[in-house]
């Protein structure tokens, strides 16, 4: 800070300093508002808070959506090199390598019964399941004993459903316990699918500060891919930001479920479509001045995965800041996440959210594109979505409170500056569903990330 002495004193140095620093804090305004990187937990702490969760899904949650779908037992299998997408969700954090195990809940009326068949004993899986490790031989007399003893009305398997969560259950998993168990209880099969949807969409209280702190990682890197730290005008390829992304996240002890993404929008160049959406840019794309240019990524920690995308613009040579029509852009891409924000409730449909906001979106004469999805344990997870692609014959599934939902989304707008030219400007927040509609877990991008 200059002393008032100083700026009488010198007024016409002291006024070029404050010019010059002011000039500094606009040019690197998007480094000044990248967070700290948090302080994530040990492999060991996630494992005993993530346990915690189980215990709690298992103790609360499970047995009455169970009577909700009419479910008696519900099997899981899990194979060798071929796991069902819910055994993450219904073990404790440890790899499940046997060759075939089976996980075994029944409602005896009073409590929830729960068995682990597994090759391997697992001292974690003690915890949470009466285990049984029998002979390779004596696996089906194992499970055709607990089944006949229990006679259960219904036997829920994850098949039929259409989701690969929702439909793990292997063919020669099914014919096993077919042959294992007869005629009369094949007969009692059913789809675990409204089950699964339920158990997988419902979020504890308790993991919304460490999925919170999740996207806050996803934040913090994405903003420094759209950085000087690592993008040089005229030299950085898409690959080179794809890969850097990708370190960051293995640097971490982190995983994700896809590899990040980059879309290119250039001045006098035609954008190629892949699925009604933007193409994906080439790793040996060069970056240019006066590009704008998107990222699709996400990681996962503590089990939970997370979905994000922004844009960025780099400074032609002698500019100061992002062209106007670009600003104009990003804010209708805004009045969209408002008009989804203002609509959607829970107990609503994703389809009745879709229409409610496009018909805002056609009263601003906005061209825009909603493909929003459930997200937690899968990065594309089961639950109500709100999407242009299922706005007839839509999935009948209603938003939960708490539950995780990906805002994704885009506008279209005639870009003056580029010679009328068309740019979309897509976005992708995580959010999640409170009693007066959704709330981001990080404040959205209202302003492009600027390189210089």
């Amino acid at each position: 800070m200059l002393s008032k002495k100083l700026i009488i004193k010198f007024p016409l140095l002291c006024t070029i300093v404050l010019l010059a620093q002011s000039f500094a804090i606009a040019q690197n305004r998007s480094y000044e508002k990248i967070p700290a990187m948090p302080k994530l937990l040990s492999l060991r702490e996630q494992s005993n808070v993530r346990s915690m969760w189980l215990k709690k899904r298992f103790d609360t949650l499970l047995l009455p959506m169970m009577r909700k779908h009419q479910v008696s037992m519900w099997i899981v299998t899990n194979e060798e090199f071929h796991s069902d997408a819910v055994t993450e969700s219904i073990v404790p954090p440890v790899p499940m390598v046997g060759r075939r195990d089976f996980f075994i809940f029944f409602d005896n009326g009073q409590t929830l019964e729960r068995f682990a068949i597994v090759r391997y004993e697992e001292e974690q899986l003690k915890k949470f399941y009466t285990l049984i490790s029998p002979a390779r031989d004596k696996t089906a007399e194992t499970i055709k004993k607990i089944v006949e003893e229990r006679n259960p009305k219904t036997i829920a398997l994850n098949m039929g459903y259409g989701r690969g969560q929702t439909d793990g259950i292997t063919h020669d998993a099914y014919k096993f316990l077919a042959e294992t168990l007869g005629k009369d209880y094949e007969s009692r099969f059913v789809s675990a699918g409204n089950l699964v949807t339920d158990y997988l969409d419902t979020r504890l209280p308790e993991e919304l500060e460490h999925y919170r702190t999740a996207v806050l990682v996803t934040d913090i890197l994405t903003r420094r891919a759209f950085s000087n730290e690592v993008i040089t005008p005229g030299k950085t390829t898409v690959g080179d930001v794809r890969w850097w992304f990708l370190q960051q996240i293995n640097n971490l002890g982190l995983t994700t479920w896809f590899q990040p993404d980059l879309r290119v929008q250039r001045r006098a160049k035609a954008n190629a479509s892949s699925q009604q959406f933007l193409a994906v840019a080439d790793e040996s794309l060069v970056l240019e001045r006066g590009d704008l240019i998107h990222i699709d990524c996400g990681l996962i920690y503590m089990g939970l995965s997370t979905d994000w995308q922004k844009q960025g613009y780099i400074l032609q040579t002698g500019e100061r800041d992002a062209p106007k029509g670009l600003k104009t852009a990003l804010k209708n891409t805004n009045a969209l996440q408002d008009a989804v924000f203002k609509a959607a409730r829970a107990g609503m449909t994703g389809s009745e959210v879709y229409e409610t906001a496009m018909a805002e979106m056609k009263r601003q004469n906005i061209e825009a594109m909603i493909y929003s999805h459930p997200i937690g344990t899968q990065g594309h997870g089961l639950g109500a979505s709100i999407d242009f692609r299922r706005t007839i014959g839509a999935s009948p599934e209603r938003f939960r409170l708490g539950s995780y939902m990906s805002i994704e989304l885009n506008t279209s707008t005639v870009l003056p500056e580029w010679n009328d030219q068309k740019v979309t400007m897509m976005a992708e927040d995580d959010a999640f569903m409170t009693d007066q509609g959704f709330e981001f877990f990080r404040p959205r991008q209202t302003e492009l990330y600027i390189i210089k």
